[in-house]
């Protein structure tokens, strides 16, 4: 049985899918206007295990996240460098998927964007405007908060207390100051689309709503997404959804923690937000991997140097277990395959394993499991009687356990292919270099393509040729 944190209910829950095995799942997603940091691996990798883990259970998880390719800040970043909301959306949506590529974070099965569900948007304000809890102002349309009795219940906060502590925007024709937009009415030179109260663009909140809804239908398992989306993104979403629905939207709500840097929360006014490229200088993707998943996915984590290097040893501690296991079992004349049936420590800790994941994700206790494996595999490896068994067995476990977990460890006889094509493709690099001398660009050009085909590209430089593994 697998249990979760249900931030609606304030308390750990059996995890009960609506129609097992399947399993629905929306997680928020970037709105790309800047590059891809830290936070954002954060709460990826956090909800790529989640994933991975209801998979390795027996689940079909059909995971949708957006992409909110139209806001405030992509607009505004659009008119200062004098390009395109599309062109801006593109950029950093490309630096986003490069960088979850490179943690191994699986794709999303459906990864809709704004600007491509404008007519369902619409629609969905209209219904909620013919069943009360919306009205139209001057262009706009707002979501009328005081229609859902049960607002502030997913944030744990008091209608009454949200009104006293709320300013009143100038915002014309707005009626209370928690109600929020559905619909903007179209300012000059921004994005817009002709809708029944004229022309104007979503607000924020509706366009997950409607996102989810459209893949996964008016209920569904898992929402997910950052502790700052609770309130007052997530509130909202669930107000909006259940008011035109008249069902139960989500049914687990799932959040995860902050990144802070040496304990201060990233910001871009304390100058401390850690691009991806940055953390990457410093670490390979497992190590960055395993440092996000080394405290609880609902609990801040705290960036420092130090503990990221810590992370980048305790993967390697791991990896180098399982490559002297593979060594050793090489030398047996022994494959790597466990048997049905493990040995009583092996179990123990896939137990162990299996027990801390089920228990709301936690991994932090599974990474202990993983590492009690790897000391069973050099403990056995460091006995003159080694039993071929118990290492294969040791072995196949933590692979394939660490693989739950989103690392993918590269075999020896892999790798030795790699290095081999390596050395293949620095011999055509050279070949190539020889034609260009002789300016025989036809010979070039040919083994160009061949380089490409095997996966590599070449940029020709005044010191010589440059080349890198697509």
């Amino acid at each position: 049985m697998i249990f979760v944190y249900n931030t609606l209910t304030k308390k750990k829950e059996q995890f009960e899918p609506l129609k097992p095995p399947r399993v629905g799942m929306y997680v928020c997603g970037i709105t790309p206007y800047d590059k891809t940091h830290l936070g954002h691996a954060r709460c990826y990798v956090a909800f790529d295990v989640i994933r991975r883990w209801l998979t390795y259970r027996g689940y079909y998880v059909k995971y949708v996240q957006n992409i909110t390719d139209l806001d405030d800040k992509i607009i505004n970043r659009a008119r200062k460098e004098d390009r395109s909301e599309l062109e801006v959306a593109d950029e950093f949506i490309s630096d986003f998927r490069r960088w979850m590529e490179w943690l191994g974070v699986m794709k999303p099965d459906i990864e809709p964007r704004v600007t491509g569900t404008i007519p369902e948007i619409i629609k969905f304000i209209q219904t909620l405007i013919q069943k009360g809890h919306a009205y139209t102002a001057d262009g706009s349309v707002y979501f009328s908060v005081s229609s859902f009795p049960e607002y502030g219940n997913l944030s744990g906060q008091r209608i009454e207390d949200l009104i006293a502590g709320a300013r009143v925007e100038p915002q014309t024709g707005k009626r209370e100051p928690l109600d929020f937009a559905l619909w903007k009415r179209a300012k000059p030179d921004e994005p817009s689309w002709e809708s029944p109260w004229g022309k104007g663009r979503p607000g924020w909140h509706i366009e997950c709503s409607v996102m989810s809804i459209m893949n996964l239908g008016p209920t569904f398992d898992i929402h997910g997404g950052g502790q700052d989306l609770i309130f007052p993104h997530h509130e909202n979403e669930r107000a909006q959804s259940e008011g035109a629905t008249g069902k139960q939207f989500a049914r687990y709500w799932l959040h995860n923690g902050f990144v802070t840097v040496h304990e201060e929360k990233m910001s871009k006014s304390l100058g401390n937000i850690l691009a991806m490229e940055e953390v990457a200088r410093n670490s390979s993707p497992a190590g960055v991997r395993y440092f996000l998943i080394s405290q609880h996915y609902s609990r801040p984590i705290d960036y420092t140097p130090i503990r990221l290097k810590d992370a980048e040893n305790g993967w390697k501690r791991l990896a180098g277990a399982l490559e002297n296991a593979e060594f050793q079992l090489e030398r047996m004349g022994s494959s790597g395959e466990a048997e049905k049936v493990h040995s009583g420590g092996v179990l123990e800790q896939l137990e162990n394993f299996e027990h801390a994941i089920d228990d709301d994700f936690n991994t932090s206790e599974a990474l202990a499991a993983l590492h009690n494996l790897a000391g069973m595999i050099n403990e056995n490896l460091s006995n003159e009687n080694s039993s071929p068994e118990v290492l294969r067995d040791a072995f196949s476990t933590l692979k394939n356990l660490a693989s739950v977990l989103g690392f993918q460890y590269q075999s020896r006889a892999v790798r030795r292919a790699v290095k081999g094509i390596d050395r293949i493709a620095i011999e055509l690099i050279n070949e190539r270099e020889e034609a260009r001398k002789d300016k025989d660009w036809e010979r070039a050009d040919s083994l160009r393509k061949q380089l490409d085909g095997m996966g590599y590209s070449v940029e020709d430089t005044p010191n010589g040729p440059r080349w890198k593994k697509k």
